[in-house]
């Protein structure tokens, strides 16, 4: 006996029992792809679901209340900022009740010093330079090490500054220890020490002597002597190495 509920295809009717069962199955199968195929269809069709239309709802409600805060003047509430008008008039600054002779608060011992000029035409005056700058230091104000390396920058190579830079420097520590801010008072520049190589057209070596004054917790005074490599890069010369640092 047929089972109800199904409109099954003639083969399904006559023929061999195995294959009347056979079509049968197909039969179901097919229907049951169908049915499938158009419940899935008639869900897209669906323009939104109970829970969908319920977060639209809630999202404008949100918005709404953001540009009630953020711009009131968009929706015209009654709390809209009122515009702000400011009129320029005579303003007396506080410097202007100072005494003339009163110094300004922004002349300070830290403000930057001018650039210095570099001239890079002499080997002898490069070396004095580069000593001079790198061996004036003053901790609180540099904070690090690597601002005298900058500072003696414009007369050494680039390879000189990236190795002073990521090293540490003993005379900088022994200064931070002391409290103190040197100051070089005096640089001579000679022949170099025995034992160098000798002067090229390229290459030179320079001794460096430079009296550096100390001031911190107590007040001294140091010489430092260097030897100093030079190298000639078209009509520039750089120092390239120190020695004794």
């Amino acid at each position: 006996m047929l089972k109800t509920g199904y409109d099954y295809p003639e083969e399904a009717r006559k023929g061999r029992r195995r294959d009347r069962r056979q079509a049968r199955r197909d039969h179901r199968q097919g229907e049951r792809r169908r049915t499938a195929e158009w419940i899935k269809t008639e869900r897209q069709r669906e323009p939104v679901t109970a829970a969908g239309a319920l977060l639209i709802v809630v999202v404008v409600l949100a918005l709404g209340v953001a540009a009630k805060w953020l711009w009131p003047g968009l929706v015209g509430t009654e709390h809209a900022r009122k515009p702000v008008t400011v009129t320029a008039g005579p303003q007396t600054s506080a410097q202007d009740d100072k005494p003339a002779g009163t110094p300004s608060a922004s002349s300070s011992p830290t403000s930057p010093r001018p650039s210095p000029t570099v001239d890079l035409r002499a080997p002898d005056k490069v070396a004095q330079q580069a000593v001079e700058h790198y061996l004036t230091r003053n901790p609180p104000v540099d904070r690090n090490h690597s601002a005298a390396v900058l500072r003696a920058a414009p007369w050494m190579t680039p390879s000189l500054v990236e190795n002073l830079a990521s090293n540490r420097d003993p005379r900088w520590d022994k200064l931070v220890s002391q409290g103190g801010v040197s100051t070089v008072r005096a640089v001579q520049v000679g022949p170099a020490a025995p034992g160098l190589p000798v002067d090229t057209p390229l290459r030179v070596w320079r001794k460096v002597t430079a009296t550096v004054a100390i001031e911190g917790y107590t007040a001294t005074t140091e010489t430092t002597v260097l030897q100093t490599e030079l190298t000639l890069d078209g009509e520039k010369w750089r120092v390239s190495r120190i020695v004794g640092l």
